[in-house]
């Protein structure tokens, strides 16, 4: 009997899963975990027979994906086999033609309640006014007052699905890259996995800015022996010490990816050869019995500052007071050989498994009966709460949970010298809330280190802070303009809408009555003449201004329904109660039409012609994009495309929220526009040396110069130059050839972004 390719690939595939399979199986046997190998070989013959025959994008067997999901949550999450077994089903509802139900009868009730957890966040019907994506997100954390391991194998599926991401169209990875950096990867970070946050943004990175990403991986690989010489120097030194010492320890270097080096010369605008701490070490260590871990810690940075002097201003200590995440650890900053500073970490074995595997760990400590909240435990009894109250609004829910995802923190004192965890950039008026809610609504002022401060002063590390109060008082709306935590800013929003429901519910009675007194009924249609007439759009929003005693009813009878008004029900119905974000509901149509004049192909990359300009599309104020950045559009049928650049903060917030309106988009030649650009330049202020930079910038490239300011102090001088060039191969060239001038330190380009 002949063989066909068929069944010979088939048989391929089978190795190659089972193989797969035995890896994972053999990763957990080496864990820590119980060892139940029955039940995961059960589920992985279940999820192999569910998807049996079908394959991903790539072409490989669609089991796989489950497999290396499985894998994450064992090997760097550090779960076990319940958590494995969901991470093998957790496609399975979706995807194949089984219920919760089933699983529940064949698994049990846990695994069954995981897998729908991670149904729910991936599939499903959600509310027409909101972002399904905004939904999804909602949904993942609703899962936290459930069963936390739910978000965990949903960070796992995300860190493969962006692994394997090369087989998607480039739209594709756009919204999911954007999506990741956004969500997931704070998340990550949040939950204490910053070796798995720091892969999602680096991949997203990689994806969204591709040939910067691979400029810097080039640069980072030819300075790798260099760098390895330096190491060798610099380990050999602290290993010696701490053996005469008697400690059991690891020492590893590690390299900063692409992506952190990309964001520190972005957030300090300085070029690849400032980026000096691109090499840092961590030092993992067994505690000696009869001292306490924190003590051999110190004792370890006594150690290393005796061969190498430390930075005064750069010692973080997570050991004394631990991150919100639960991440404990001394990092100090000391001056290496060849006058390089260098960073060195230093964790106890048990802080080392915490700071790697995240909330797996920290739960895996806890001290059963004696066990002492930490600060991520409040953290997600916040999100609890959070959720529990609500705004009905998806997308700003996500906002609002975004603060606290991606804040930094600081140490404030209570007056009894409590200390309490609150983000960087916080008020007094948020400190009064962290504590309880009614301190905060009824907050009139506060005491920072014993000086009056009003509401919106922002608090810094080591302020001692006492919060003042009166029954009088009541939240005020302009509060919302300087609290910046999640708690303080959805407790106000939630008195606000309450105070809003009565006051609509008010309106509308008033208006009711104006309308009878005019034996005028209350209708769809009579309602829309009253919106038009105000510029309002929805009912409630007119309910509220009459409510808020804003808008003069009088003008009922005497203007808007004086005579024969114009039917504008159609144009109120569309405004009122049509979803302005999702205009096809079965997302099933790929083109769409732009002002009746142009079609897009949502699969096709758009070209981005100086004809279309204008007509088309336009460039995004917030991140103002010259042809050469790296872009993405955003489509609207009524306005059209707008198109951002890919690292906007606005452009990551469309991704999270609209993916499927995301289109990639390439600049064609242009050479006819000219676009605004502004340019830093420092130096030693020499005698003529802005003549010569002009010379350079008017003479030999011929560009206008449209404003220029210079300042100069104690030698050093910092220009601002804003230019008229074509594109960023102008703009690049201009800073390389300026940089020439032996006078010139830097030329960077200014990047003009709007923070959301």
């Amino acid at each position: 009997m002949k063989v066909t390719e068929q069944q010979i690939r088939e048989e391929q595939d089978e190795l190659l899963v089972n193989k797969e399979f035995e890896a994972l199986l053999a990763d957990y046997i080496n864990s820590n975990h119980r060892q139940k190998v029955d039940i995961i070989r059960k589920a992985f013959n279940f999820a192999k027979a569910a998807h049996r025959g079908v394959r991903r994008r790539s072409g490989e067997p669609y089991i796989l994906h489950p497999i290396a999901v499985a894998k994450i949550v064992v090997n760097e999450i550090g779960l076990g086999s319940t958590s494995i077994c969901a991470a093998l089903l957790h496609d399975v509802v979706e995807d194949a033609d089984y219920s919760v139900e089933d699983l529940e009868g064949v698994f049990g009730t846990k695994i069954a309640h995981i897998v729908d957890g991670l149904t729910k966040i991936s599939g499903g019907v959600f509310g027409t006014r909101d972002s399904v994506q905004a939904e999804n997100f909602r949904r993942l954390l609703l899962t936290m007052s459930e069963d936390i391991r739910v978000v965990l194998i949903k960070i796992a599926d995300r860190l493969h699905n962006m692994r394997t991401l090369s087989s998607m169209m480039p739209a594709k990875q756009y919204k999911i890259a954007g999506e990741t950096m956004y969500i997931y990867a704070p998340l990550a970070l949040r939950l204490g996995l910053f070796r798995i946050k720091s892969e999602l943004e680096n991949l997203s990175f990689k994806y969204e800015h591709s040939e910067i990403y691979n400029q810097l991986s080039e640069r980072l690989m030819d300075t790798h022996q260099e760098r390895s010489g330096f190491a060798q120097a610099f380990q050999q030194k602290i290993e010696d010490k701490l053996h005469e010492l008697g400690y059991e320890f690891t020492m590893k270097g590690r390299v900063k990816t692409p992506y952190s080096v990309w964001h520190k010369m972005q957030t300090e605008n300085i070029p690849f050869e400032e980026v000096y701490d691109k090499l840092a070490f961590r030092i993992v260590f067994k505690p000696k019995e009869g001292m306490s871990e924190k003590d051999q810690c110190w004792m370890l940075y006594s150690a290393i500052t005796t061969l190498y002097k430390p930075h005064p201003e750069r010692i973080r200590d997570w050991v004394s007071t631990p991150k919100a995440n639960g991440y404990e650890a001394l990092h100090i900053t000391v001056m290496g050989p060849h006058g390089k500073w260098v960073e060195v970490q230093i964790r106890s074995e048990r802080m080392h498994e915490i700071a790697e595997h995240g909330l797996a760990a920290h739960w895996k400590y806890k001290d059963g009966n004696d066990y002492n909240e930490t600060e991520l435990d409040k953290w997600l009894k916040t999100i609890k709460e959070l959720l529990e109250n609500n705004d009905p609004s998806a997308i700003d829910f996500i906002d609002t949970i975004k603060l606290d995802l991606f804040a930094s923190e600081i140490f404030v004192f209570t007056p009894k010298g409590d200390i309490k965890i609150i983000a960087q950039g916080a008020s007094a008026l948020d400190f009064a809330f962290a504590i309880h809610t009614d301190l905060g609504k009824h907050c009139i002022g506060a005491k920072a280190n014993h000086k009056l401060v009003p509401l919106s002063y922002t608090l810094q590390s080591g302020d001692q802070v006492e919060i003042i109060t009166s029954r009088k008082q009541l939240p005020q709306r302009e509060w919302l303009n300087f609290v910046t935590t999640a708690r303080a800013k959805q407790k106000l929003q939630a008195f606000f809408r309450q105070e809003d429901k009565k006051l609509i519910a008010t309106g509308e009675k008033q208006l009711q009555e104006a309308l009878k007194l005019l034996n005028i009924n209350i209708d769809n249609q009579n309602i829309a003449k009253v919106l038009n007439h105000f510029n309002l759009t929805s009912p409630d929003a007119l309910f509220l201004e009459i409510g808020k005693q804003l808008l003069n009813l009088d003008e009922l009878g005497k203007v808007v329904f004086k005579g024969n008004s114009k039917n504008i029900l159609l144009r109120y119905l569309k405004k009122a109660f049509q979803n302005p974000n999702n205009p096809d509901k079965n997302g099933s149509n790929k083109q769409v039409a732009i002002n009746r004049s142009f079609k897009i192909d949502m699969k096709q990359t758009l070209m981005l012609t100086e004809e279309t300009a204008g007509k088309l599309y336009k460039l995004a104020p917030c991140c103002h994009p010259i042809p050469g950045d790296d872009v993405l559009g955003y489509v609207d049928e009524e306005t059209g495309v707008t198109i951002h650049k890919r690292a906007c903060p606005v452009a990551n917030k469309l991704k999270s929220n609209f993916g499927d309106r995301i289109v990639s988009a390439q600049w064609a030649t242009h050479k006819l526009n000219s676009y605004l650009e502004q340019i830093e330049i420092k130096g030693i202020d020499k005698k003529g040396v802005f003549i010569e930079i002009l010379q350079v910038i008017s003479n030999k490239y011929g560009f206008n110069v449209s404003k220029i300011n210079v300042e100069s102090i104690d030698g050093i001088f910092i220009g601002q130059v804003f230019v008229y060039v074509h594109d960023t191969n102008e703009i690049n060239e201009l800073c390389r050839q300026l940089e020439k001038n032996s006078h010139i330190q830097s030329v960077t380009r200014i990047q003009s972004i709007v923070e959301v």
